[in-house]
C-alpha cells in the first residue's frame, strides 16, 4: 500500500518524484509508514492525505483528533484487537459498526472485526498519527498493560511479606530484559518521551501508585498501576542508575540513558525516602531541544537585537533570571552555541551537567566535597578561558568572582532566581556584591517565562469581553480589532487546548543611564521605569503580543507572568 499510495499522489501532482523519493529513503530509515514520512517532511499534511484517500477510494473520512467518540462503542473491540489490527470503532447504528482504518483497503481485517463484532463493518478513512494517538488515549499502550499484567502475576505469586525482597532480586538482573517490572519501566519512560514529557513522577501513596508526566508545565496523570510493584519500579530505576538498592532512608541522585532509533535521550533521577516509599522524579533531557535558533525560542525584534549584541561582545557578563522550569539552560545554551567556534575556549561549572555539547569544557560542581561554583571559577581562570559559564550566581563570593571575570576579558554567562530583570540587579545589591562593580560587568539582564502555545489542531477564535479584560488587568485599547484564540481541546493536545511552550522575555540592556542607577542603589521600580523609558518590553507586555499574534491565550499570558 506504501508505494501504491506514494505512486497515487505523484500521478495526482500532489508530490513530486523526488519528495516521494526522499519520503521513501526517510521510511526505510525510520521504520515509520510512507503516509507518515510524507507528513513529517511536510510535504502535505494529515488532512490532505486523509481527504485524497477518501476520494480515491470513495469512502467518508474521519478526522480523530477532533472527534468525540462514545465509550459503548469503544467497548465492542477490545483493546488488543484494536491495537493488533489498528483501527477504531467510531459509530454504530444498528447492526452496522463504521471503523476508522488507516488502511481502508483491507478486507482480511473488515472481515476479522465482523466476526469477531457479528456486525457489517463498514470502512472509514483516518490518518494513521491520528488514529495511533487515538489507540494510545481510548485503550492504552497494549505493552504497558501486558507489562502490568505480567508484573501483577508475578507478585500475586509470591508471599505478601517477601514482596520487596524478592522483587529487588529479579529488578537487579538488569540484562534480563524480558522481565515485566523492566518491560514495564522501557514503555513508561518511552511513552513520556514519545509525548514530550520534561518529567516523570512515580509516587506511592497508601493505596495507590501514581505516575504522572509534566507535559508543557502541567502534570498530567497517566496510569495508576497496583500499589504492590511500587518497589519493583524503584528498584529497577535504581539499577538503571546505578544507585544503592537497599538505601531507602536517604535522597539519591542518579542518571541512565536510552537509545531510541534516531537519537540517544538522557534521563536524570532522583529518589526521595516519603511515608509510603520512594517517590522517583525522572527528568528527560532532550539533546535535540538546545542550541537552536534564539528566535525558535521566542525572543524578537529589539531584544533579539540586544541579545546578540550582548553575545558578541567579548567580556562583560549576561544574567538569564527566572524561576526553575522557565527554560534558562535552553536560552543559555543556545547562547554558548552560537559562540561555540574553534578559535575559542568555553568552559561551564554546572551543578549537575544535564547536556553534553562536543567543544565546550563543561565541570560538574560538587558542593558536598568543597567543590563550589567559586572554587571551580578560580580554577577556570588558570584554563586561559574565553567564555565562562556559570550555573547559578548563590552568594556574594561567586558573584564577586564571576565579574572580576567579566571585567578581565571574559565574558561571562550566568543565572539568577529573579521575578524580572530590573529586580536582578537589586538581588545583586543584597548579596553585598559592590555596586560599581555590579555597574561595571553587567551588559544585559534577560528574564523570561513559558507560557502555553494553542494546540494548531483545535485552534478556534475567542470571545474576550472588555469587562473581563478589565478584571484581568488588562487595558481594552491595546487590543481593538484583535481577534483571540483558544484550542477546543483533541487527541493532538490530549484535550487541554494547547500544545508546546512558547517564551516570553523581558532584556534590559544595562545603558549608561541604568549603570548610574545601579551605582546610587535605586530601587527596583526606578530601574524599571528608566528600562520602559529606554524601550525595554515588560514579560507581561512580550506575553500580550503573543496574545496579538495568535499563539497563546490570554487566560495563559496572565497567569504565567502574574508575578510581573
Amino acid at each position: 500500500m506504501g508505494l501504491k499510495l506514494g505512486d497515487m499522489l505523484v500521478q495526482s501532482g500532489l508530490i513530486t518524484k523526488d519528495q516521494l523519493d526522499k519520503a521513501l529513503a526517510e521510511q526505510k530509515s525510520s521504520g515509520a509508514k510512507l503516509g507518515s514520512s510524507i507528513i513529517k517532511l511536510g510535504f502535505m499534511t494529515e488532512d490532505a492525505i486523509t481527504q485524497f484517500l477518501g476520494k480515491q477510494l470513495n469512502l467518508p473520512t474521519v478526522n480523530l483528533s477532533t472527534a468525540e467518540l462514545d465509550p459503548q462503542v469503544l467497548k465492542l473491540i477490545p483493546p488488543e484487537i484494536a491495537q493488533k489490527f489498528q483501527v477504531m470503532p467510531i459509530k454504530k447504528t444498528g447492526r452496522i459498526l463504521f471503523l476508522a482504518m488507516s488502511n481502508a483497503a483491507d478486507v482480511f481485517i473488515m472481515e476479522q472485526i465482523s466476526f469477531l463484532t457479528g456486525m457489517e463493518v463498514k470502512p472509514v478513512v483516518c490518518a494513521e498519527t491520528s488514529l495511533e494517538k487515538a489507540l494510545d488515549k481510548y485503550y492504552g499502550s497494549t505493552t504497558r498493560a501486558a507489562a502490568l499484567k505480567s508484573v501483577e502475576q508475578e507478585i500475586a505469586a509470591e508471599d505478601m511479606e517477601l514482596v520487596d525482597k524478592d522483587i529487588e532480586e529479579v529488578a537487579s538482573q538488569a540484562d534480563i530484559e524480558s522481565t515485566p517490572v523492566v518491560k514495564l519501566v522501557n514503555s513508561i519512560v518511552i511513552d513520556a518521551i514519545k509525548r514530550g514529557a520534561s518529567d516523570i513522577h512515580i509516587e506511592p501513596y497508601e493505596k495507590i501508585l501514581r505516575v504522572r508526566y509534566r507535559i508543557d508545565g502541567v502534570l498530567q496523570e497517566t496510569m495508576s498501576p497496583p500499589r504492590r510493584i511500587a518497589a519493583a519500579l524503584a528498584s529497577r530505576i535504581k539499577v538503571l542508575s546505578k544507585l544503592n538498592l537497599t538505601e531507602r532512608r536517604l535522597p539519591q541522585d542518579g542518571r541512565f540513558s536510552i537509545k531510541l532509533i534516531d537519537r540517544t535521550v538522557d534521563l536524570r533521577v532522583s529518589t526521595m525516602p516519603i511515608k509510603y516509599g520512594e517517590k522517583i522524579v525522572i527528568r528527560v533531557l532532550e539533546q535535540t531541544s538546545l542550541g537552536g535558533d534564539l528566535t525558535q525560542l521566542g525572543i524578537e525584534g529589539k531584544a533579539l537585537d540586544d541579545f546578540l549584541k550582548a553575545l558578541a561582545r567579548p567580556t562583560g557578563m549576561i544574567l538569564v533570571t527566572g524561576p526553575t522550569g522557565s527554560g534558562k539552560t535552553r536560552t543559555l545554551y543556545s547562547g554558548i552555541s552560537r559562540l561555540n567556534k574553534p578559535g575559542v575556549n568555553i568552559v561551564t561549572a554546572e551543578d549537575p551537567v544535564e547536556y553534553d555539547i562536543v567543544g565546550i569544557n563543561q565541570v560538574n560542581v560538587r558542593p558536598e566535597i568543597g567543590y563550589t561554583f567559586a572554587k571551580a571559577l578560580k580554577a577556570f581562570l588558570r584554563q586561559d578561558p574565553n567564555i565562562v559559564l556559570v550555573g547559578e550566581i548563590r552568594d556574594r563570593e561567586t558573584g564577586e568572582i564571576a565579574m572580576t571575570a567579566a571585567m578581565t576579558g571574559h565574558l561571562v554567562l550566568s543565572t539568577l532566581h529573579t521575578n524580572d530583570a530590573p529586580s536582578s540587579l537589586n538581588r545583586l545589591l543584597d548579596m553585598e556584591i559592590p555596586p560599581f562593580l555590579i555597574a561595571a560587568t553587567v551588559n544585559l539582564i534577560e528574564a523570561q517565562r513559558l507560557v502555553r502555545r494553542i494546540c494548531s489542531k483545535c485552534k478556534e477564535p475567542e470571545k474576550i469581553s472588555s469587562e473581563e479584560m478589565i478584571k484581568m488587568g488588562v487595558d481594552p485599547a491595546s487590543f481593538q480589532g484583535v481577534e483571540f484564540f483558544k484550542g477546543k481541546g483533541c487527541l493532538e493536545c490530549n484535550n487541554t487546548g494547547y500544545k508546546g511552550r512558547v517564551g516570553v522575555f523581558e532584556i534590559l540592556p544595562v545603558s549608561p543611564e541604568i549603570r548610574k542607577l545601579i551605582v546610587t542603589r535605586a530601587s527596583t521600580d526606578e530601574i524599571r521605569e528608566m528600562a520602559v523609558k529606554l524601550g525595554m518590553k515588560t514579560l507581561r507586555e512580550d506575553a500580550l503580543d503573543k496574545v496579538r499574534k495568535g499563539i497563546t491565550t490570554m487566560e495563559a499570558a496572565i497567569v504565567e507572568t502574574a508575578s510581573d
